[in-house]
């Protein structure tokens, strides 16, 4: 029997600290903890993918909780049923220790964990619901307060017009340009485009390079 561990957070910037010291108590082995980054609407995550091929009859999982396994009520209860039921695997919910699949394997036991199971699933994708209800409210009551969402818009300065005149006579380069608006090159060209300039910002683009042309193949 081996002993597996899976943690997951959302996004890259968050850590699995807690989750990781947790499994340290169980004496897991570094090599057989699984770590996911990203969000646990579905279960196509590489590391989890990865776990599913190393995970044999009667090895055991340990999770932290049953979010951190997934926030679909529906795909939390079939993968769990798949790795019980099917694989035959072991799984130890660490914070909930009603969830640990080693134990009451009887009747009354596999109800009472299965009832659990359905529960936390079903808080784990509420909570997840009720998480991206509050971001899309956010983002409205921004809206309407006139709260720009996303990068900043940057703005050409006023004299943008007659810097441009300059450049399209050619008595500026496209860098010293930039460095007088302040722009990005990508944003340059779409304020020349804006402006009518379209034609002569394309003109200016530097050809990509490749070996000089010098007549002979």
């Amino acid at each position: 029997m081996g002993n597996y561990g899976y943690c997951r957070v959302s996004t890259a910037e968050q850590k699995t600290d807690r989750q990781l010291d947790a499994m340290e108590k169980f004496n897991i082995p570094k090599e057989n903890i699984y770590i996911d980054k990203q969000s646990g609407k579905d279960f196509n995550r590489e590391q989890y993918m990865s776990l599913l091929d190393v995970l044999r009859p009667g090895d055991l999982l340990y999770v932290k909780s049953i979010d951190r396994l997934g926030r679909s009520y529906e795909d939390t209860v079939l993968n769990w049923r798949i790795l019980t039921k099917e694989r035959k695997i072991d799984i130890f919910v660490i914070d909930t220790p009603l969830l640990d699949t080693r134990t009451n394997k009887d009747l009354i036991g596999t109800f009472i964990s299965d009832t659990m199971l359905g529960m936390l699933s079903l808080f784990a994708q509420s909570e997840r619901d009720n998480i991206k209800q509050r971001q899309r409210e956010g983002i409205e009551s921004a809206q309407k307060r006139g709260v720009h969402m996303g990068r900043p818009v940057v703005h050409p300065p006023e004299n943008f017009i007659e810097l441009a005149k300059k450049w399209e006579r050619g008595h500026l380069k496209t860098k010293e340009l930039m460095e007088l608006t302040g722009l990005a090159e990508a944003t340059l060209y779409r304020r020349l485009k804006e402006q009518n300039f379209a034609k002569n910002s394309q003109k200016t683009k530097r050809p990509s390079k490749g070996l000089p042309s010098d007549g002979k193949t």
